[in-house]
């Protein structure tokens, strides 16, 4: 479950961070308004958590830029109580929740996994390549119909080469768009994935899909070509 949250109290954003992170999260953060809206559109989250006054972009112009651009990531506002916006302003604004400040981090858990379960107001369509199908409403992975069991991290892999498809991706833009920002182990580990992923989608069904480009990264193609 990969959470993005925008808070420019670093203090804050670290402990929540790890909170996060020892429950099983992967948090991504940004500290001011403008980085916080390129991540939100730039990679794929379960959930993100916005705070309202940020520098750079102010919280809600974030929320109203994402839902612009049709992403429907389900978004937890924290608000001040004595703040400019109030609660039917971030749901007016197409937020899903809302937590004032201070909060309880039990709290925060338990509706960032509301959230999660609820999933998106508005499911995208299944992203396709060839015969391998993404459907992010099941959150499963297909190849010619059939289901292919993947892991979390596998899935989220497959997802962002189907998004960059025929196209080239380092090892590092994967790292950055799938693991942890404060993971700190060696880029092998995707090395280690692609193996795992190539079992499982090209290896049964006897296609090549997932090559290695020497020197620069990964490449997924189609199988119909």
């Amino acid at each position: 479950m990969r959470v993005l949250l925008v808070e420019d109290e670093r203090d804050l954003a670290e402990s929540v961070r790890r909170g996060l992170t020892n429950e099983g999260f992967v948090v991504d953060v940004a500290h001011d308004g403008i980085t916080g809206a390129w991540m939100a559109v730039e990679n794929p989250y379960d959930v993100a958590v916005l705070d309202i006054m940020l520098p750079g972009k102010h919280g809600y112009q974030i929320l109203k830029d994402i839902r612009a651009a049709k992403i429907w990531t389900p978004v937890l506002m924290l608000t001040a109580k004595d703040g400019e916006y109030d609660q039917t302003d971030a749901f007016d604004l197409g937020a899903d929740d809302y937590l004032t400040k201070p909060f309880s981090f039990i709290v925060l858990v338990a509706h960032l996994r509301a959230l999660i379960r609820r999933g998106a107001p508005e499911r995208p369509v299944a992203l396709s390549v060839g015969s391998l199908v993404l459907d992010p409403v099941r959150r499963l992975v297909m190849r010619r119909g059939v289901a292919v069991p993947v892991t979390p991290k596998e899935y989220a892999i497959v997802h962002y080469l189907m998004r960059h498809h025929d196209q080239v991706v380092s090892k590092a833009e994967i790292l950055d768009n799938v693991w942890d920002a404060a993971f700190e182990g060696s880029d092998n580990v995707v090395e280690v994935y692609i193996g795992y992923l190539r079992k499982k989608l090209d290896l049964p069904f006897d296609t090549t899909t997932l090559t290695t480009v020497r020197g620069m990264g990964y490449c997924l193609v189609s199988d119909e070509r």
